[in-house]
């Protein structure tokens, strides 16, 4: 995709984004669902709803598998993003759908409760719900790739820290794409970089933060993983786009893992905006092959 290309598709991405930011957040939902039914409609995988408790959760699976693995019992634990407002399984099979088939592994993608409705700390509260069902399913934690977009990187990084305090296995490594991880806002590229996202705003991220923090500060590790102490996590692999609110986010995540001497990799796509894996496009086809190599 050439430049001009690529500035006509982000264009696009911001009038989809605006509207449904016009709207209010139940609206929002729907649109997505209804974008994730559209967009990752194929007879090429296998779609099994399920409820863990009373939470909707969803394998998702590849069927041709092309790609064998050598290890069959690994899957990948997927945290859906959306600022913790937004996003579900159903949403997030534009990314799910991409991981089983780069993969050969089943993903299982979980709905965690929503704010405003349901503010911190339901979410962390329902990761850790579906953590011990997939272990009662007879996977291994070693065997367990944890990955997440946006808030779901958030949240990815949010269950592992837990996992960590309680003494628990800790999961085999993560793979976040754009991942949120300061609720503080506190990096350069929330204002340098606001202009040429075209799926993020300064206002979007502060009613998020709003309705999902309640009275818990923002820079508590529990809602903002860059300030928590990494030390003990497994590998980690990061991508970001250079176009993107977020891109601090990563760079300063990448940072604190090598501070605490853990393994990590940051990728930086040029043009790319924030979760642009998501997009029909050929670099996020690129970019889910990286993330396949590295789970592999």
């Amino acid at each position: 995709m050439n430049e001009k290309q690529n500035k006509r598709l982000m264009h696009l991405i911001r009038r989809v984004h605006g509207l449904m930011e016009n709207e209010d957040i139940q609206k929002q939902r729907t649109v997505q669902n209804q974008l994730g039914s559209i967009f990752a409609n194929s007879k090429n995988y296998q779609f099994t709803p399920l409820k863990v408790n009373t939470m909707d959760a969803e394998w998702t699976n590849y069927i041709p598998k092309e790609q064998k693995t050598d290890n069959s019992r690994s899957m990948i634990f997927y945290c859906h993003g959306g600022g913790y407002m937004t996003g579900s399984s159903l949403y997030a099979r534009e990314l799910t759908t991409k991981l089983s088939r780069h993969t050969g592994l089943s993903v299982f993608c979980f709905d965690y409760r929503l704010a405003p409705e349901f503010p911190y700390p339901a979410a962390v509260e329902d990761a850790l719900t579906a953590w011990s069902y997939i272990l009662s399913c007879g996977y291994d934690a070693k065997d367990i790739i944890v990955a997440g977009d946006s808030a779901g990187g958030n949240l990815a990084l949010v269950l592992t820290l837990l996992l960590r305090e309680q003494h628990a296995k800790l999961p085999k490594s993560l793979v976040l794409f754009s991942p949120w991880t300061d609720m503080t806002s506190s990096g350069k590229s929330y204002h340098a970089k606001e202009l040429v996202d075209p799926v993020l705003t300064n206002a979007y991220i502060q009613k998020a933060v709003s309705c999902y923090l309640g009275d818990t500060p923002a820079d508590s590790p529990y809602v903002s993983p860059l300030f928590a102490d990494l030390s003990g996590f497994p590998p980690v692999y990061i991508q970001a786009g250079t176009n993107e609110i977020l891109l601090d986010d990563s760079h300063s995540l990448y940072k604190q893992l090598l501070t605490h001497n853990i393994y990590a990799k940051l990728d930086i796509f040029d043009g790319m905006w924030h979760v642009f894996q998501m997009s029909p496009i050929a670099k996020a086809e690129e970019a889910v092959q990286k993330a396949a190599l590295f789970i592999k």
